[in-house]
């Protein structure tokens, strides 16, 4: 059989073949879920950090500092996710997906991202200036954060395959990311901020909102972004 016959086939056999759904209490991994058309439903609230202007990075710098920038980002943001609760779910280049679940999810995901931010600034960055005294690179960063229910699904073909998360907050959570005004390292929704619990909320002496109102223009929905940060001890 061709390949175009093999491809028809299979495209018209997922359209066809009747879903098996599952509820999920636990983040899901590869092997839990099969390759048809099989799935798993979640309520999860997912977090994605990416580096900043890594395009600037690769073009403007020699590939081994800029290998030791991306693996020093994304370390802390595992470290500091997996302490927290979080599962990696995927990596992308110079950004990192993960899921909570539970029923903090949110407060948990938005104080990994303000930790994030915390770490940038107090590890990495003062690392990078140690070792490179001269060169005046430092890194910036955006999370992104939204809830939703989550059908988690695999894709690929056999011996090459991955989970793919299909649901808004994968997808709001990403193109958070994308926002780029070197002000803000923290995007969240509407529905992740109106979950979260005081702590997650407001900081300071005296307390003060971490969270400042704004318009989504790509999508014109309303957001709370932040510059706070969450210390770590």
């Amino acid at each position: 059989m061709s390949i175009l016959n093999e491809l028809k086939s299979e495209v018209a056999g997922i359209f066809k073949t009747t879903w098996k759904l599952r509820d999920g209490h636990v983040v899901p991994e590869a092997e839990g879920v099969q390759l048809g058309n099989d799935a798993v439903q979640i309520d999860g609230t997912v977090l994605y950090a990416d580096l900043a202007q890594s395009t600037a990075l690769v073009n403007g710098y020699k590939s081994h500092f800029a290998a030791e920038i991306y693996k020093s980002f994304l370390k802390t943001a595992c470290r500091i996710i997996g302490n927290d609760g979080g599962a990696i779910t995927a990596f992308d280049g110079d950004r990192i997906m993960a899921v909570f679940i539970g029923a903090s999810k949110n407060s948990t995901a938005v104080k990994a991202a303000l930790k994030i931010n915390w770490a940038v600034k107090n590890v990495v960055n003062p690392a990078i200036k140690a070792q490179y005294p001269d060169s005046s690179y430092s890194v910036s960063h955006v999370v992104g954060i939204d809830t939703s229910p989550l059908l988690v699904a695999k894709t690929g073909i056999r011996g090459s395959n991955d989970l793919v998360w299909i649901g808004r907050a994968a997808n709001y959570a990403a193109k958070l990311c994308n926002i780029r005004d070197g002000t803000y390292s923290t995007y969240i929704t509407s529905d992740v901020f109106a979950r979260l619990t005081d702590d997650a909320k407001f900081g300071g002496t005296p307390k003060q909102s971490m969270w400042e109102k704004a318009t989504w223009t790509e999508t014109g929905l309303t957001i709370h972004r932040s510059t706070w940060w969450w210390a770590l001890s």
